[in-house]
């Protein structure tokens, strides 16, 4: 959804944007494996934030998570009602919203396990139709396809048409406003760790195999987009995915492309589903949440925390009605979710900085180390700033770069208030020592 506006802000140089922002985010997740793999009890980023920094990195980790998930979920049901309406132009918005909503608590509710079967799938039909659409790309970049204006398809188009960087630096910068929000959920491998089996082999694998994932599914798709289309003739208010085999005049590959990435949608707020219910479980098992959100059904599925994150998500179906067209209202939500992920990314950096100064012989002892260490870290710590400096250079990302702090300042408020009601309670009422605060 977002791809074709950072296409039309950045144009060819969107290709830098998102190698620049998968090399940077490779290294915060190195750092996510050699913590987590340095101790098997931590269930996830939030608990060794919580170790290396205070209990309140793990209440502000915990809830901020939380929230980054919902207005990612609440990004997906607006994607995914722009989706339904390629079909059914005149269908109302809120009817594929709310129905996916539903469908996702129904999967949900019934075992853990129906979590993994959904994403396989999900996951299988994106990667078959990825590698379907680069291998088309291909074929029509190599027989030089002439689309229905008249232009050819041709790898010159990353230099014509203003060159690689048609709307100069600015246009550059303006590229990594949507394109951060793209890797949002890079780190949901933290939150399974502890459901892995043979966690020490399998969270090594997933995370090296990053790089190849960011070549092959971002800049592979977007490589063959931007030299089948010029990158000034794709729409900024629709997915390119679906309008490079529209505009090369295939309308059934359009459609079939239209439901993956409806279904890629789908899988994102499925997971923003798990993953918010299980972080919200967990801080409720340690007195962060309130303790109802702490009960597992008869299948051990945290039911109430599922629904609480449920309800949430119903707050997309106000959005869409909220501005003149969808992708204004999917730009605002993604801008403020990149800026709740950041700050996660961030506590993961400064507790890898902790977990060096405080354990070093848990480094020594490590086989998987991060490698650059505390330069590394400095590095992407300088990279999250200009992500900021660049997000408040646009009238629409600037409002929500605005508007997010205050829920840090709401979490401070909630945070006091925890801990005076901690403090009330009798000796030896705290839980696995978190509650000394």
């Amino acid at each position: 959804m977002g791809s074709g506006k950072t296409i039309s802000l950045a144009g060819p140089s969107i290709l830098l944007v998102y190698a620049i922002i998968g090399f940077m985010l490779f290294f915060v997740m190195r750092a996510l494996g050699e913590i987590l793999l340095s101790n098997p009890d931590y269930r996830s980023f939030a608990d060794f934030a919580g170790d290396y920094l205070g209990p309140w990195a793990q209440f502000f980790t915990g809830w901020t998570y939380w929230l980054s998930w919902i207005v990612t979920g609440v990004a997906d049901v607006v994607a995914v009602s722009s989706y339904v309406s390629f079909w059914i132009p005149d269908m109302a918005l809120w009817i594929p919203a709310l129905g996916l909503i539903f469908t996702l608590l129904a999967l949900n509710l019934p075992t853990v396990r129906n979590f993994g079967e959904i994403e396989f799938w999900f996951a299988l039909i994106k990667i078959v139709t990825i590698v379907s659409l680069i291998v088309t790309g291909a074929y029509m970049l190599s027989t030089g396809l002439t689309l229905p204006d008249g232009s050819r398809a041709s790898v010159s188009h990353l230099w014509l048409h203003g060159g690689f960087f048609p709307n100069g630096f600015h246009g550059f910068v303006a590229g990594f406003q949507i394109a951060v929000f793209a890797f949002a959920g890079i780190e949901l491998v933290g939150m399974t760790a502890a459901e892995t089996k043979d966690s020490t082999r399998n969270l090594p694998k997933a995370i090296n195999s990053i790089p190849v994932r960011v070549a092959l599914f971002y800049l592979g798709a977007l490589f063959v987009i931007l030299t089948v289309i010029p990158w000034n003739q794709v729409d900024p208010n629709s997915s390119p995915f679906v309008a490079m085999f529209s505009l090369a005049g295939l309308g059934i590959a359009a459609h079939v492309v239209n439901f993956v990435v409806l279904t890629s949608a789908a899988s994102s707020a499925n997971s923003g589903i798990y993953s918010t219910s299980r972080m919200v479980y967990g801080l409720a098992t340690l007195r962060l949440a309130p303790g109802l959100f702490g009960k597992l059904n008869r299948r051990k599925v945290p039911v109430n925390a599922l629904f609480f994150s449920c309800v949430f998500l119903l707050a997309g179906i106000g959005l869409l009605y909220s501005g003149d067209n969808v992708i204004e209202a999917f730009t605002i939500v993604t801008t403020v979710s990149a800026v709740l992920i950041i700050f996660i990314w961030s506590i993961i950096l400064a507790s890898y900085l902790q977990y060096r100064r405080k354990r070093p012989d848990l480094h020594e002892k490590s086989t998987f180390k991060m490698p650059g260490g505390r330069a590394a870290v400095a590095m992407v710590f300088g990279f999250f700033t200009f992500i900021l400096w660049a997000l408040a250079q646009k009238p629409d990302t600037a409002i929500a770069l605005k508007v997010t702090p205050l829920w840090f300042v709401l979490l401070a408020i909630a945070y006091v208030v925890v801990k005076k009601a901690r403090r009330s309670r009798l000796p030896g009422e705290g839980v696995n020592g978190l509650d000394q605060i």
